[in-house]
């Protein structure tokens, strides 16, 4: 099955008119840096890459995962019907040779893992030349969730019977999804989304935490990466999408919401690491927000092109309610190298 790309408008988003959002005076120099050298949703042509899977709330179509290897390029990303119609019922993956025109090669659906609802993968390719995908499960009647990890040769032959799970969070304290996984100097690095459970009718909180790995299978947490900021717009819960390494400085695009209201209703903000451990958020709005719909752009990923260019794959709120996956081509400045 194929998904056209198809041009989609720019007037259905909001993103803060410096590049970077709005900050107080405190944070200034923050903003500046992050601006000369982040691409923020809204600011280019979103092109749709998959379409919603139904036109009414709670169908979506995003969390996306991006790669490109040898000139091609791998998107996973998840696929869902509302609560009580199948939830995340699948991940697909799907390759492109222009970035915005991609044709289905796999789907992973739920049933292997026994879980109730899949969420965002993360697709990565290891130094050997492997492909790995860590998919995140949610348990049946429960809040808990864990991530679960396969490897494959090419990404068109994951196997779900060969899953073995890295991230078991603990079924009673916390649930832990939405890997964003990287390698750093020489070592593998993750920020997953982690949810307190201590609280039955809180159990949406959320946090973002860093853990390391020499062979991305095996975890060690290091601690909070990124904390919700109370009387924020980002009060409720944070959750990293994704991490730049490469730039003067460690920036991480993130999920927000102030209030348990706005779950699956996040928008984009931005933060600034002093270490791969350690964020904080700049702003004292969201980066970019969609206007329609329930309001939602969430799940940027980012994936740097070899021009110097970035393109960013993102979750976007439609009129109806539903959600769907777009990109944009971010060009490379104008003082990069060819």
């Amino acid at each position: 099955m194929a998904t056209v790309g198809q041009q989609s408008t720019m007037s259905d988003l909001v993103t803060a008119a410096t590049g970077a959002p709005a900050a107080a005076a405190a944070d200034v120099a923050d903003v500046a840096d992050v601006a000369a050298t982040v691409a923020v949703p809204g600011s280019r042509p979103g092109v749709t890459v998959a379409q919603a899977p139904g036109s009414e709330p709670g169908f979506w179509a995003g969390a996306p995962s991006a790669l490109l290897v040898d000139g091609v390029y791998y998107l996973a990303y998840r696929l869902r019907r509302p609560i009580g119609s199948g939830r995340g019922f699948g991940v697909v993956i799907a390759r492109s040779t222009d970035g915005e025109t991609f044709t289905e090669i796999a789907v992973v659906p739920r049933e292997p893992f026994g879980a109730e609802s899949l969420e965002r993968p993360a697709l990565v390719r290891t130094p050997e030349g492997r492909f790995r995908l860590y998919v995140s499960c949610a348990a049946p009647n429960s809040p808990h969730w864990w991530v679960d990890l396969l490897e494959a040769d090419a990404p068109e032959t994951f196997d779900p019977s060969t899953r073995r799970t890295v991230l078991p969070g603990d079924p009673a304290t916390l649930a832990v999804k939405d890997p964003v996984v990287a390698r750093l100097d020489d070592r593998w690095h993750l920020w997953a989304s982690c949810h307190p459970l201590d609280d039955p009718n809180a159990t949406d909180r959320m946090d973002s935490r860093h853990a390391t790995s020499d062979d991305g299978i095996h975890w060690t947490f290091t601690g909070t990466a990124l904390a919700p900021r109370p009387g924020h717009w980002d009060a409720r819960g944070v959750r990293i999408t994704a991490v730049l390494t490469d730039g003067p400085q460690l920036v991480a695009y993130y999920d927000g919401r102030a209030t348990a209201a706005e779950n699956w209703a996040e928008r984009t903000g931005l933060a600034v690491g002093t270490t791969p451990g350690r964020f904080h958020a700049v702003g004292t709005e969201p980066a970019a927000t969609a206007t329609v719909g329930d309001g939602a752009l969430r799940y940027v990923t980012v994936l740097a092109l070899p021009d110097g260019g970035q393109r960013l794959y993102y979750e976007v709120a439609l009129p109806g309610g539903a959600h769907e996956l777009r990109t944009e081509l971010h060009p490379a400045p104008l003082h990069a190298a060819p």
